[in-house]
């Protein structure tokens, strides 16, 4: 397989973030089976895991960088078929299946690029199309930042941005999602990625549809407008046609201070009651970790979090591989912190988001598992271009691929798995989000449960019934009582043992946002310390073999905790955080399979985590 151009184009084209695919996708039929099966609901809910930021060859940037399927291999991907892999040829097949699968190809030219290289489609006529899939990588090159040029800068291509072609191309995305949704044991939704990147600020947003009823002809994509307020508009608007539908942002640690405004939004927008009503009617959830890093904290922010230094990817979305200037406005504490302080002073909050996991592959499989990572483009599915770039790559954006993590996944507390109940399950935001493992997170606030709650068989009912789930609103107490917390975590089948359990609460005295982490729960015989702290909890991880063992940390734990400083009249925000034990990095995992030393310009090690979406408290007026 010759190498394309991407690798070079790479440099570039980070900041985003269909060869027509053997599988014949594109003629795609909807299932025409009429028995559908009895769902059976679960009132207490079950967890489904699964990603909803998936690209495919048919997105223009995972084109030329060797995405070697479309959306029908994603979804056989994601239900544990083997799918071809590009770069070195290795097939890609996930170890454990999925229970959802969202692909979400960019709206800008989706599909076009692609068909460059049919010389059926008109695209193959476009004056750039013989350079873009030719041999020679400066012209390939040339011509993928003349197209970037025209998505970044709001520049429709009349062959490129066809309105039929886009109307085509999305026809057949919400075709193969229904072809592949099996109610009650499979779940896909149409849905895209709008991406406004105004000067390399990352402002992208997943769009999810509750169904294909009535989807619109075509995506409202970033080349209509960069600013989020026009793409909720839009949204609004197809909820007056009888669509509903939400938006996902993504990736606020590249957004320079964007994602999270601190004064005017990037569409000059004053953070006052209109604004925060419609972000928060259009985006209920945050996807706090994936590829291109986790942004929960940053040591800037956050210097007292000892777990802040977390698969940070500190870059901008511009090839210079330059950290932003501001983290404020970028990662979710902060923004959770500054949504209570605006709701203790204006009585709005426009960042009362719940949290979710995801991907941001663009090769169809999110390559969610350590010891399975793949990489996000196609040429990183060679484990030494994953190490060091392809042939040809500068030393920064070999860098970048280095940081890279191995995506995040979401998970939803659901009655089943339909997308009715999945997608009421996100609205409401009983969701939360994990590095990668499939962990399973419970967090329940109320007044009045028992410190034994636990012990009894129907606790579930009881925390439902007497209390609230995560992603929710706790209620003023008359008599002022202390909320009271119940907090389960289990590790995954197979996986790592766990850590700890931390409450990170975030409240406004006297104006002022303050943040404090508890340690609630934890494994083995260890004791806080008078600062509350706790000491770590080893590491078994044999850095010659890759191996670890579950000779430390448990397979569950749980409490019944009580805020002990709860003052009811300062606004709160409460979320957990679950650590596992140390295991070993995928890219110490594929330096020993390259037979190479490990690098000390990267963690040998990671302690993968969950975090749950927050519960709010605010006191009575």
């Amino acid at each position: 397989m010759k190498l394309r151009p991407y690798f070079f184009v790479f440099v570039l084209i980070i900041f985003i973030s269909c060869k027509s695919d053997k599988d014949s996708e594109d003629t795609a039929q909807t299932s025409t089976e009429t028995d559908e099966p009895e769902i059976q609901e679960n009132p207490t809910k079950d967890v489904y895991f699964g990603n909803l930021h998936v690209h495919t060859q048919w997105s223009f940037d995972a084109y030329i960088n060797g995405a070697a399927s479309g959306p029908d291999g994603a979804y056989r991907w994601a239900k544990g078929e083997q799918i071809p892999g590009g770069g070195d040829g290795t097939p890609l097949k996930i170890k454990k299946p999925l229970d959802w699968y969202v692909v979400s190809d960019h709206s800008e030219f989706m599909g076009s690029l692609p068909k460059m290289a049919d010389p059926a489609h008109p695209a193959s006529k476009h004056p750039l199309a013989a350079d873009v899939t030719g041999d020679d990588p400066k012209k390939s090159f040339d011509a993928y930042t003349q197209i970037l040029d025209m998505i970044s800068n709001g520049k429709n291509d009349s062959i490129l941005g066809d309105p039929e072609v886009q109307q085509d191309f999305w026809k057949q995305i919400c075709d193969i999602a229904d072809k592949h949704y099996e109610p009650g044991k499979f779940t896909t939704f149409a849905g895209y990625e709008w991406t406004s990147n105004p000067d390399w600020q990352n402002l992208h947003r997943i769009v999810v549809f509750a169904d294909t009823e009535n989807v619109p002809p075509k995506p409202f994509s970033a080349i209509d407008s960069d600013v989020p307020e026009k793409l909720w508009e839009w949204m609004d608007s197809q909820r007056s046609q009888g669509n509903e539908l939400l938006a996902i942002p993504h990736n606020g640690n590249a957004s320079d201070g964007l994602m999270f405004p601190v004064t005017k939004s990037y569409g000059g927008s004053e953070l006052a009651e209109a604004y925060a009503e419609t972000r928060m009617r259009n985006e209920p959830l945050y996807e706090i970790s994936q590829i291109k890093g986790t942004s929960e904290v940053h040591p800037q922010l956050n210097p007292k979090d000892e777990f802040a230094n977390f698969e940070l990817w500190d870059y901008t979305l511009a090839s210079t591989a330059t950290p932003p200037k501001n983290k404020k406005g970028g990662y979710a504490r902060d923004a959770l912190l500054r949504g209570i302080e605006l709701q203790d002073s204006k009585n709005i909050n426009p960042f009362k988001m719940g949290f979710i996991g995801d991907s941001d592959t663009h090769n169809s499989a999110a390559s969610i598992e350590e010891d399975n990572y793949t990489g996000k483009f196609g040429f990183e599915n060679d484990p030494k271009h994953r190490i060091d770039g392809p042939p040809g790559v500068s030393k920064e954006a070999a860098k970048q691929v280095r940081e890279f993590s191995t995506g995040g996944v979401g998970a939803i507390w659901a009655t089943s798995n339909t997308r009715e109940a999945i997608f009421e399950a996100m609205q409401r935001k009983e969701t939360f989000a994990t590095s990668g493992p499939r962990m399973k997170v419970r967090f329940f606030a109320g007044y009045d449960f028992n410190e034994q709650i636990l012990d009894n068989d129907n606790w579930l009912e009881s925390a439902y019934s007497e209390g609230v789930p995560m992603g929710s609103d706790l209620s003023v107490n008359s008599e002022g009582k202390a909320p009271v917390f119940i907090i389960q975590a289990l590790k995954e089948t197979d996986g790592a043992n766990l850590d700890r359990i931390q409450v990170i609460k975030g409240w406004v005295d006297n104006g002022k946002n303050q943040e404090k982490i508890y340690n609630v729960a934890w494994s083995g015989d260890r004791k806080l310390d008078g600062n509350g702290s706790l000491p770590e909890v080893g590491n078994s991880v044999d850095l010659e073999t890759g191996k670890y063992s579950n000779d430390i940390g448990d397979e569950a734990l749980s409490t019944v905790w009580k805020d002990p400083d709860f003052d009811p009249k300062q606004h709160a925000f409460y979320y957990v955080r679950v650590l596992q034990i140390p295991t070993p990095r995928w890219s110490t995992l594929d330096l020993i399979k390259l037979n190479r030393p490990l690098r000390d310009d990267l963690p040998k090690t990671i302690q993968e985590r969950a975090w749950t979406s927050p519960i709010w408290y605010s006191p009575s007026e």
